[in-house]
């Protein structure tokens, strides 16, 4: 294969200038099937309508083909689906109106590919919910939507309950009653305050360590309907942990978008298994790891696996809530979307030097199916935002 010869002038912090050469594309192998020795979805974005009035606060306009293609693009790597989730802009510009017609379309894509698919659940439709028994509303009516369309469910976090909670006790109240209402066992999800600061002291407590007592003590009493657990504090030595104290037959769904290598490879007694945002950027990497895993060739795994983990440190460094805009970014890059833009406009939420340190580990991981297609695009990008030679 000839090389790629065309090199890019990349911004870089303080001033200057470093020059990248667009690495040879590498040649996937897809994945359709499952893994047999873990589960995985990866959580999907959207992509904006580039027509759409995608500004700031204004309903959410999706470009429908180029979303769901996406999703299939996720499947053919044998990735299930995690829907309507954080990275696909919930609470964040993606409005209950849309949040409908995702998951629906998306769970009939799912079932048409024989594919899993899990959806969000939340109380975001209802933000003035104030009341402990509001939220059980909120909650109860996106559970029957989710259910409804053959989506398995995700408890999201909820900020009104966050509000609304006085402690502990609210929290075991309101969930105690979702699992008791449930159909089949749903996903639990704890979302930390890195990627949204209004969850602050979820499960009552700001001290992490009684959180997770509460936690745990849920998830105990009602085993039977918890088919995991989706865990996003950014924590490898709390996630091993909680994974040791969980319920036999209940999953650690890793949401450690810094750690996820190892936590996935597991310890040799526990391991996790992955329901991430990152996943949905290095989607054919992961995919080549996972089936090393299947083969029992961790050497490979550990290979496979490096490159992707600074890429995912830089798309999630902090502000951590601002990570969906190196993913659209990627997906843009990569020819998943049109364009670069975003639901609400949070094209503009990262800078162009942290996009250009993006380009470049994207570049180093050899991500993209067509480098110098991606470095002339984002060349557009750079000299619109003025960072030329």
């Amino acid at each position: 294969m000839t090389r790629v010869s065309s090199r890019i002038e990349l911004p870089v912090a303080g001033g200057g200038f470093r020059t990248v050469e667009p690495a040879e594309p590498r040649g996937w192998t897809l994945h359709p099937d499952p893994y047999e020795t873990r589960v995985a979805f990866a959580a999907a974005h959207v992509v904006a309508d580039p027509w759409g009035e995608n500004v700031p606060g204004a309903p959410a306009a999706l470009d429908w083909d180029a979303t769901l293609a996406f999703r299939r693009h996720l499947f053919s790597y044998g990735l299930g689906v995690a829907e309507a989730m954080d990275t696909a802009q919930r609470n964040m510009g993606l409005d209950w109106a849309a949040v409908q017609e995702l998951v629906h379309r998306s769970a009939e894509q799912a079932q048409a590919h024989g594919a899993r698919i899990a959806a969000g659940a939340g109380t975001d439709h209802r933000p003035d919910a104030a009341t402990i028994d509001e939220v059980i509303a909120a909650y109860s009516e996106q559970v029957e939507f989710v259910e409804g369309t053959g989506a398995q469910v995700i408890l999201m976090a909820s900020r009104q309950l966050a509000a609304a909670a006085a402690g502990p006790e609210d929290y075991l109240r309101v969930y105690n009653e979702l699992l008791r209402q449930v159909r089949e066992p749903v996903i639990l999800h704890w979302l930390g305050e890195a990627f949204d600061p209004q969850l602050r002291g979820y499960w009552g407590s700001g001290d992490v360590d009684a959180a997770t007592v509460t936690f745990v003590q849920l998830v105990e009493a009602h085993a039977a309907k918890v088919d995991g657990v989706k865990v996003s504090l950014l924590s490898a030595e709390h996630e091993i942990g909680l994974r040791a104290a969980l319920p036999t037959d209940v999953r650690l769904y890793t949401g450690d978008d810094f750690n996820y290598p190892e936590l996935i490879r597991g310890d040799g007694t526990h391991h996790s298994d992955a329901l991430l945002g990152a996943f949905a950027v290095v989607a054919p990497a992961a995919s080549a790891a996972l089936a090393a895993l299947d083969q029992g060739d961790l050497a490979r795994y550990d290979a496979e696996m490096a490159p992707t983990l600074p890429l995912s440190r830089k798309v999630f460094e902090a502000p951590t809530f601002y990570y969906k805009t190196g993913i659209a970014f990627l997906a843009w890059l990569s020819g998943h979307q049109p364009g670069f833009t975003m639901v609400g406009g949070l094209q503009s939420a990262r800078s162009i030097v942290h996009l250009s340190e993006v380009f470049a580990l994207a570049n180093e991981a050899r991500l993209f199916p067509d480098p110098e297609r991606a470095a002339a695009k984002f060349r557009g990008l750079l000299e619109v935002a003025g960072a030329v030679r």
